[in-house]
């Protein structure tokens, strides 16, 4: 039997930003929120196009994967991009681009 191999800590983290990227409702709500001057306060799938059954589940993977931030301010909840998980994703996802990008392709 091999001995198993652990993922790095930055492969695990862009596997979990690569996640919740990864479904276009999220796409959207994260280019909804960075359309914003400030959070946003109210229900989000009264202004996108996404049934509000899902809404919470989508929130939720983006929220625990770091990219948003939300709270409740009764009645509403605020949503706003976690700027400083942002650029960590930025940067990890920067840096394995590009050092793909660098590499001879054999194909």
């Amino acid at each position: 039997m091999k001995d198993k191999k652990d993922y790095t800590l930055e492969q695990e983290q862009i596997a979990r930003y690569a996640k919740a990227l990864g479904h276009p409702a999220r796409i959207c709500i994260l280019n909804f929120l960075a359309s914003q001057d400030n959070c946003f306060f109210g229900d989000i799938h009264e202004v996108l196009p996404i049934a509000k059954a899902t809404v919470s589940q989508h929130l939720s993977e983006l929220k625990d994967a770091g990219l948003i931030k939300g709270e409740i301010e009764s009645p509403k909840v605020r949503y706003c991009i976690d700027k400083e998980n942002w650029e960590i994703a930025k940067k990890l996802m920067n840096k394995l681009f590009n050092s793909i990008n660098q590499k001879e392709m054999c194909c």
